[in-house]
């Protein structure tokens, strides 16, 4: 049974397991066919992603920009400054001109109704390279990853430490229930997951505010605990959020020898991780990271050039 065409990536909440695992079989086919050089196939010849960008970021730039070389395509920076989403313009009239130049955009906006509205007015496929809400492309790339390094994801557990509440812990919700992952989130109170975000995950999530839910990890996840556009809340964040560090003795306390570290980066090392963990030979962070191109590649391929979903 063939599986159902994505139109746009905008969350991993739209997607049914079937197209998600789909984009995790694409991803591992574009990797395991890459050449001595690092190019696949041409299928995207001829075609052009316009990158917009409201926020800053190395690896969503850069992976975009080589997946769309490495596929045959070509894919060009907009900057918040000529463009001036929602205030010099509207998404809306951004993305009906856009549609008539490029045949797909990738957008990394503050937020997420910017990439709604683009999906609602646009012509052409609309990718999230992240918003206040979610960040899809980072949950793709992680489960890859996960899947890639142990094996299997079915019932493995994966325990997200510190800021439980922003969009990178959103969107590994989302993805762990389309996989049959496990996910604890350990986490002080008022930086837990929302009753909403609960809801719509399809995976049972345990929440904790106690640090033995390390205990059995398969996986130790992340993230910076003052994320863009929190910068007025540092203070109050690092009042409550040390205890929370991903460090030699929290590594210990999950009481496995194999257990993997995960940080979707940019890390602020000595905050959320420590260097010794960060650099240690549990990590993962950069094939991680790495594996966004990958992960990446497999919704280009599928939106731009129409390559199926294996089943």
């Amino acid at each position: 049974m063939s599986v159902t065409p994505l139109d746009h990536f905008t969350g991993i909440d739209t997607l049914t397991s079937e197209q998600f695992w789909g984009l995790l079989k694409l991803a591992r086919e574009l990797k395991d066919e890459l050449t001595e050089c690092g190019r696949n196939s041409p299928i995207l010849a001829g075609k052009s992603l316009a990158m917009l960008f409201e926020k800053p970021s190395l690896r969503t730039r850069v992976s975009f920009e080589m997946g769309m070389q490495h596929l045959g395509g070509y894919a060009f920076y907009l900057s918040p400054a000529e463009v001036g989403l929602g205030t010099r313009e509207s998404p809306a009239d951004v993305i009906r001109v856009l549609g008539g130049y490029v045949d797909g955009v990738m957008a990394r906006v503050f937020a997420h109704r910017h990439i709604e509205e683009m999906v609602e007015w646009g012509s052409v496929p609309i990718i999230n390279g992240l918003s206040d809400f979610s960040h899809p492309c980072q949950a793709l790339a992680d489960v890859f990853t996960i899947w890639e390094q142990l094996g299997s994801v079915e019932d493995r557990t994966l325990v997200y430490v510190g800021d439980g509440a922003n969009n990178v812990a959103t969107s590994l919700l989302m993805a762990a229930g389309k996989v049959g992952l496990n996910v604890r989130v350990v986490a002080p109170q008022g930086y837990i997951p929302s009753g909403d975000v609960l809801d719509a995950a399809e995976a049972e999530v345990e929440v904790t505010d106690d640090l033995d839910g390390v205990r059995g990890a398969d996986v130790l996840y992340t993230d910076v605990w003052v994320s863009m556009g929190d910068e007025e809340e540092r203070e109050e964040r690092m009042a409550v959020l040390p205890p929370y560090q991903i460090n030699s003795e929290l590594v210990q306390r999950s009481e496995n020898e194999e257990v993997l570290v995960m940080h979707c980066l940019p890390a602020h090392r000595g905050e959320e991780i420590s260097d010794a963990v960060a650099d240690g030979d549990r990590s993962r962070v950069f094939p991680q990271a790495h594996n966004r191109l990958h992960a990446q590649k497999a919704v280009l391929a599928h939106l731009l050039g129409g390559v199926g979903l294996p089943s």
